[in-house]
Order: structure tokens, then C-alpha cells, then sequence
């Protein structure tokens, strides 16, 4: 199947990548033109403007995936690429959009028979071999459309085993995307899935600050305890109730330096934790974790703890986010 990705930042190139590796034709577009440079020399056509790259797009319908930072910058593109579709293509935004601005551009691009698709989109750097984890939001013709290219995208069934009484559910699910709803339902998912991320790793950084702090000289000699931080982590990778991947990148980053000297702790907030709580707000639900997590990474660009190195390590990790200057 064809496709245009703009935007080949981080997650963007590798979609490109795992896609091609399926036997894909990816039209790219970026920004710093050695990106789509990079990319054709791998087997993408490359192209050097909007315009171009939709004309290097056949068949029907035209498919573009948008992989851009959220905001300003993927509004214009929605814009600028709608102004040059025909009625029945398919204009997808992966990045990290607010779910309203999806019910917006949906209703408005509807009008002009384009269909428009949110994709929140899990995986990060690793997502090349690991696979991408999607939660989609939009018409169900124009899911079932691209369905080549969500299942070339996907982690697959993979080693995890397949969950019991799921008889008569959507198959889909097993092998990583989900079809969630109507258009913004897809990045309302990834936004609560973000969100509770924040919580996850918050609960982790703390729990490591505390194991790290048994050894002060402020508690009775014969409570303190010299901890090996890297050590704990490995172990509790090995059949442990809080076994997940963001364990096994802790486990990493504390292996390479154990107190996490080459991170100051000021830790970036995306978006999506704050969407996250005004969800709550509005549907008052209580989030006192996640409300917590959010304000944590507020104070941390303050005072920096050894929990904040922690989401610090995490972040890069995951998403190859690198601290602010």
C-alpha cells in the first residue's frame, strides 16, 4: 500500500521505516530535507513540498499520515494537505493532538468528504522493532482502508499470552490497535493511556528515592541499608508483581549510572497530563494520582530530586526525550 508520512522527527521516520520493511511505498516529507534524503536512500520516494508529495501519491484513496508536534504546527499542515485531497482520501494525524480539535477537523474535513483519522500512537524510539501500539479514532470505512498499513505497524500477537473470555471481541485488539470510536476518541485514549503513564512512573521514581535514602546517616545505624539500586530493578524484572517496561528501562539506565548523575531531574510535561486532569475535572472523576504525577513534574523544574532523575532516565528511555537546557 502507499502512503505519505510528513514529519520525520523521532517516531516518524521509523513508521517509515517499519512500514517499507513490510513491503510499503512511503512518500516522506519533512522540515530538514536530509531527513527524506536518509529515507529515500533506504527505498522511500522523497519529496520537497505538499504539493509534491501528493502528486507522487496514486491510487485511491490518497493517504497521508501527519506526524507532526502537536499545536499550531499540525493544524496547518491539516489545512495546507485538505486544500490538495479529494473527497473519499484519508488524512491521519498521529502525533499527540487534544482530542477536541479531532471532533473539530473531523466535522469540517466531513464536509468536504475527506475522512479524517486520529491515531494515537504508542512506542516511542523502539518502536521500529518493537512495534507501535494504536488507538484510532475516525469513520470505520476509512480504518478498515488502511487496515495494511495498522497491521504492519503493530506489535503483533507477539510472546504475550492471549487473554481468556475474549471469544466474540474485535481480534484487532490482540495484535496492538484499537479502533476506539468516532473521531478524537482515538487520541482521547492515548491521552488517559499518557496520563496514567505519568502515575506509573511517578510511583516508580519514588519508591527507587526511598530505597535510595535507607542508607543515611540520619536513621539508626542498624536500619540503614547500603541498596543497590540497579540490582533491585533487575531482580524485579524476574516474575515481580510491578514487572513492566518502564522497570526494565529504569533497570537500564540505573545499570549505566547508578545515581543518575547525567540527569538533572527537570522533567517536561507533553500535553497529555493536563488534558488528562481537565478530563476528570470535566467528567468529575477523582484523579488523585495523576493530579499528583503533573504537579510533581511542575516542582521539578524547581528542585530536583533523585525520584525526578528517575523520570528523567524513564523519559529518554521510552520516547528519547532529552532534558531542557
Amino acid at each position: 500500500m502507499q502512503i505519505g508520512i510528513v514529519g520525520l522527527g523521532r517516531m516518524g521516520g521509523n513508521i517509515a521505516r517499519r512500514l517499507m520493511r513490510a513491503g510499503h511505498e512511503c512518500v516522506v516529507l519533512d522540515a530538514n530535507p536530509k531527513a527524506a534524503e536518509t529515507l529515500a536512500g533506504e527505498g522511500a520516494v522523497a519529496s520537497s513540498a505538499a504539493a509534491d508529495l501528493v502528486g507522487k501519491l496514486s491510487g485511491s484513496p490518497r493517504v497521508i499520515w501527519l506526524m507532526l508536534p502537536s499545536g499550531a504546527i499540525t493544524e496547518a499542515a491539516v489545512w495546507e494537505y485538505a486544500a490538495l485531497l479529494a473527497p473519499g482520501d484519508i488524512l491521519i494525524d498521529g502525533g499527540n493532538t487534544y482530542y477536541k480539535d479531532d471532533v473539530r477537523r473531523s466535522g469540517e474535513l466531513a464536509k468536504r468528504g475527506i475522512h479524517y483519522l486520529d491515531i494515537g500512537t504508542s512506542g516511542g524510539v523502539w518502536g521500529l522493532e518493537r512495534g507501535y501500539c494504536m488507538m484510532i479514532g475516525g469513520d470505520a470505512g476509512a480504518v478498515a482502508a488502511i487496515d495494511p498499513i495498522l497491521v504492519a505497524l503493530a506489535p503483533g500477537i507477539g510472546t504475550i499470552p492471549l487473554t481468556l473470555d475474549r471469544e466474540g471481541r474485535d481480534p484487532r485488539v490482540e495484535q496492538g490497535y484499537l479502533h476506539a470510536g468516532p473521531a478524537g476518541a482515538g487520541h482521547f485514549v492515548k491521552m488517559i493511556h499518557n496520563g496514567i503513564e505519568y502515575g506509573m512512573m511517578q510511583a516508580m521514581a519514588e519508591g527507587f528515592d526511598i530505597l535510595r535514602h535507607r542508607g543515611d546517616a540520619s536513621l539508626p545505624e542498624a536500619e540503614r541499608f547500603d541498596l543497590n539500586m540497579g540490582d533491585i530493578a533487575e531482580v524485579w524484572r524476574r516474575g515481580s508483581v510491578v514487572t513492566s517496561w518502564l522497570l526494565d528501562l529504569s533497570a537500564q539506565a540505573l545499570a549505566r549510572d547508578e545515581k543518575l548523575e547525567h540527569f538533572s531531574g527537570n522533567v517536561a510535561d507533553s500535553g497529555e497530563g493536563r488534558w488528562t486532569i481537565e478530563a476528570a475535572i470535566e467528567e468529575a472523576v477523582p484523579a488523585d494520582v495523576l493530579a499528583a504525577a503533573l504537579f510533581t513534574r511542575f516542582r521539578s523544574r524547581q528542585e530536583h530530586t533523585f525520584a525526578e532523575k528517575m523520570l528523567s532516565a524513564m523519559r529518554l528511555g521510552f520516547g528519547g526525550h532529552v532534558e531542557p537546557k
